[in-house]
């Protein structure tokens, strides 16, 4: 048996030849570029607001530059997005920020990982779960 699927977009899609069983549920979240853009703004206020070195605040300001140039693109470029995204959460994880910020900064860096989708796992996998 052969089927072809064409574009598909949705939180969750499972295209199964047979049988299939799901333990646990199954849940997805939607980000629309919208509410990436609301992250975005969210995360460069809390991340200027955050006391860093000069150093770190430099990194932290390019990547923010690289993630909102990502945003801009008519369709956003989530390839482009996801790895200065988890560049600016390593810089701000080994900074101490997203301990001592808290859910200012884990709460939109969450939110554009989502948006991410699949590209955005390895970012999920570096927050605080308790932020």
């Amino acid at each position: 048996m052969t089927f072809n699927i064409g574009n598909q977009n949705a939180g969750n899609i499972n295209n199964v030849g047979r049988d299939q069983h799901i333990t646990g549920g199954q849940t997805g979240m939607v980000v629309t570029p919208e509410q990436a853009w609301q992250a975005y703004a969210e995360l460069r206020a809390g991340v200027r607001a955050t006391r860093l070195d000069p150093a770190t605040s430099v990194a932290a300001e390019k990547e923010l530059g690289d993630v909102e140039s990502g945003l801009r693109q008519l369709e956003p470029d989530r390839a482009r997005i996801a790895p200065r995204l988890e560049r600016l959460t390593r810089i701000l994880l080994a900074a101490g920020s997203l301990a001592s910020a808290g859910s200012a900064l884990v709460a939109p860096i969450r939110i554009l990982a989502q948006f991410l989708g699949a590209l955005g796992a390895p970012i999920l996998g570096l927050l605080p779960i308790l932020a």
